[in-house]
């Protein structure tokens, strides 16, 4: 995250004569600051909500979590309005612009992986093996297929190569989740044990990673000579990740190409020699990471019990005496719970 960031706002520095505002450098990074302060300061409050209870000093800095964020943020806006100069004021609006964009693009997304990451190391491990095996595949069919270009951002890029290579990433996401699925160090959500002091992988694995057995459709029973075959139901959601890296996926990369045209240059940097800066490799795989989360989101998580408990038992006495007869009332009225008898 850190050297994609860097990356990006080099090239507004160069692109736009900043030089002669190096201040300004240090408020893009001054921000930058506060932004992951923000984001991650909310995941130590989700996942270690019990280690911060235990310590009086973290209670205050996660109760104002976010009245700290915005007021460092504030801090911020501030001395960027303080500092314009009156020959520069396009050229410091310009570059304001610019890094709250690249904040957008590199913090933001780097912290949905994150996110990913504690639903489950299968949840990083099959998108993120998705966008790397259809880059490849692609080039492969390409390199020995191609004949129609795709789009005039990417002239090497071809429409075999993209067929190709979609097929390609559909069966090698539904073979890589079936060896994943049978191991409970990938399936299970990572959570922070207060007691041991540290993380997690051990459960009971959900509905989705349990084998089960599906009926073949007709019109490959034929071809298969099977009736039934057993998987995981978690291969089906497997095969939306893998469609959406070989069909949507690649754009990540047209949109970084379009970019880099647009600024007449060829990489992001020269990080990894013959292959460009950080952000030349993890173009495709931002926007694969806030597709993940929008799918876990959307058709994955439930309502989590143990995030509410912690919720709740962080309230008042009272407080909690009051959802208590709340939630006792609700059941009543469902018929889940008899009425209480009082002589």
């Amino acid at each position: 995250q850190l050297k994609c960031f860097h990356e990006i706002i080099t090239i507004g520095y160069r692109v736009y004569h900043s030089y002669d505002l190096p201040w300004f450098r240090s408020l893009s990074w001054y921000f930058l600051l506060c932004v992951n302060y923000f984001f991650y300061g909310e995941t130590v409050a989700d996942y270690f909500g019990t280690f911060v209870q235990r310590r009086e000093q973290l209670q205050f800095l996660i109760r104002y979590h976010r009245f700290i964020s915005f007021a460092l943020y504030l801090a911020g806006f501030c001395m960027f309005v303080l500092s314009l100069v009156k020959k520069h004021y396009r050229l410091q609006f310009y570059m304001f612009a610019w890094t709250h964009v690249t904040l957008l693009i590199t913090v933001t997304q780097s912290h949905l992986v994150i996110q990913n990451l504690f639903e489950g190391m299968i949840w990083f491990l099959v998108p993120i093996s998705s966008v790397i095996c259809n880059d490849i595949a692609a080039y492969i069919f390409g390199f020995f297929f191609g004949r129609t270009p795709l789009i005039k951002l990417s002239p090497k890029k071809t429409w075999e190569g993209f067929i190709g290579g979609g097929f390609s990433t559909v069966l090698f996401g539904f073979v890589f989740s079936y060896f994943l699925a049978q191991h409970q160090y990938f399936v299970c959500p990572v959570e922070y044990n207060s007691e041991t002091n540290r993380f997690v992988t051990e459960c009971e694995p959900s509905e989705l990673f349990q084998l089960k057995k599906y009926s073949v459709p007709l019109l490959l029973q034929a071809v298969l000579g099977w009736e039934t075959v057993n998987m995981y139901p978690f291969q089906m959601h497997s095969i939306a990740l893998s469609t959406f890296a070989s069909l949507i996926g690649p754009f990540g990369g047209f949109f970084a190409s379009g970019f880099k045209r647009a600024f007449k240059i060829k990489d992001f940097a020269d990080t990894i020699p013959g292959h460009g800066g950080i952000m030349d490799r993890f173009d495709c795989q931002y926007l694969m990471a806030t597709f993940v989360h929008v799918y876990i989101t959307s058709f994955i998580r439930g309502p989590n019990p143990s995030k509410v408990l912690k919720q709740l038992l962080v309230l008042q006495p009272e407080q909690q005496l009051n959802v208590y007869r709340t939630l006792k009332s609700h059941l009543v009225e469902k018929g889940i719970l008899r009425p209480s008898l009082r002589g």
